[in-house]
């Protein structure tokens, strides 16, 4: 019974604690996402100071996620799942403990920027696991569950109890339970789950060392995995930019960081229900279709429609949330992606994963990248069009996305 259960909804049973486990992980790592930038801000720093601490931070997860799947595929998921514990465990300390109470902005680079090493390894590589572990026909539906997981401890869940913590504990000590929620994911996704283990290649060290360079030589081999790697980029470069620069104009309109912080987490509500929607939309309909028209056309007009809710409708709440919600849902149209990817090739998809999570990765350092440089320069409304630009040239990549069969 419960295996039918599990078999309907698209999620794979023997991955079920490790589904929940990078939910949790993913909570502790989204504690500060939707508050940090305005509250360095406010504690002295420039925006730009903030969105370059926010690039370094992102260039560290991009190289981290670029090989956590050509890392899992040589050394097994969990040796590079138990790595980006670790790894994040170790900057959490150094960042919070060390270099943010007395707002030491070097140490605050390195340490912040050490610590994006860590959730790429621990959650990307669990793609792996599971584009070896789901049937092919179920694909698009775990991969859309990995996103719901993925999305709900990052965004909502992480946005929620922030909101809820820093007025009872502060803003330092809520940083301090990310550790908590770190260690509790690992305890359910490597010790609690008992899958077989997706094991390493065989071979010596220099298998093993070619084996990681395929992350980069199956971007030349196959030209569209390294498409597929672009519009994987484009998917989430705006909701890494957000964060940087609209609750600053939002507070414009008279919303506090709570109430922003309530839009915020009410956006990846909506974005996370969509993950499994159009996990089954694109396994019915197509995964190009999918991400060419709901995701890359659709982001494209509600994120105008977000960044203008609040002139138009004079700052009303509502109106507001609305208009964000349904760009939160149009995001989750770029969820096949994951399925398409490494079924591009018919070997080697861990590189081919490698690729995707690199396009996962690159955001978290593209987003505040482009509102540092530019927003001094054509302003919060320039960026915003420069977002949707993004958005329409990448529906437009995604036409020559297509399956070796096709």
């Amino acid at each position: 019974m419960n295996k039918t259960v599990f078999d309907k909804i698209g999620l794979p049973r023997q991955l079920a604690w490790a589904y929940f486990g990078v939910l949790i992980f993913m909570m502790g790592d989204g504690i500060e996402q939707g508050w940090l930038s305005p509250y360095l801000v406010g504690r002295g720093l420039s925006l730009e100071q903030s969105a370059f601490l926010f690039t370094m931070y992102g260039v560290t997860i991009a190289i981290s996620a670029w090989f956590s799947g050509v890392l899992a595929e040589a050394y097994g998921v969990k040796r590079t799942m138990s790595a980006g514990l670790v790894l994040y465990l170790l900057g959490t300390c150094g960042f919070v403990g060390l270099s943010l109470p007395g707002l030491d902005y070097p140490l605050m680079l390195v340490t912040y920027a050490f610590r994006g090493f860590g959730y790429p390894l621990f959650a990307y590589s669990f793609l792996v696991w599971i584009a070896y572990a789901a049937p092919k026909e179920g694909l698009g539906r775990a991969v859309g569950w990995f996103w719901f997981v993925f999305t709900g401890g990052l965004n909502v869940l992480g946005a929620y109890y922030s909101s809820w913590a820093i007025p009872r504990i502060g803003n330092i000590n809520t940083l301090w339970t990310s550790v908590v929620c770190a260690l509790l994911g690992a305890i359910f996704a490597l010790l609690l789950n008992k899958s077989e283990k997706r094991r390493s290649v065989s071979g010596n060290t220099k298998e093993k060392l070619n084996e990681l360079l395929k992350g980069v030589t199956i971007m030349k081999r196959e030209p569209k995995v390294l498409l597929g790697g672009i519009v994987r980029i484009i998917n989430t470069t705006a909701q890494f930019a957000f964060p940087v620069f609209l609750p600053m104009y939002m507070a414009e309109y008279g919303f506090t960081t709570t109430q922003w912080l309530h839009i915020w987490g009410t956006i990846f509500t909506s974005n996370i229900v969509f993950n499994l929607i159009f996990g089954f939309v694109g396994d019915r309909v197509g995964w190009r279709n999918t991400i060419l028209w709901f995701g890359g056309v659709g982001c494209g007009v509600t994120t105008l429609l977000f960044y203008y809710s609040p002139q138009f409708s004079s700052g009303n709440f509502w109106i507001v949330m609305t208009a964000g919600v349904l760009w939160g849902a149009l995001l989750a149209g770029y969820v096949p992606l994951s399925a398409l990817m490494p079924s591009l090739v018919k070997e080697d998809k861990g590189a081919a994963v490698s690729v995707l999570n690199l396009g996962a990765g690159l955001p978290v350092f593209v987003g505040p990248a482009i509102v540092g440089v530019f927003h001094h320069v054509v302003g919060g409304e320039g960026v915003i069009w420069i977002l949707a630009a993004l958005y329409f040239a990448g529906a437009f990549l995604t036409k020559f996305i297509t399956l070796p069969e096709k």
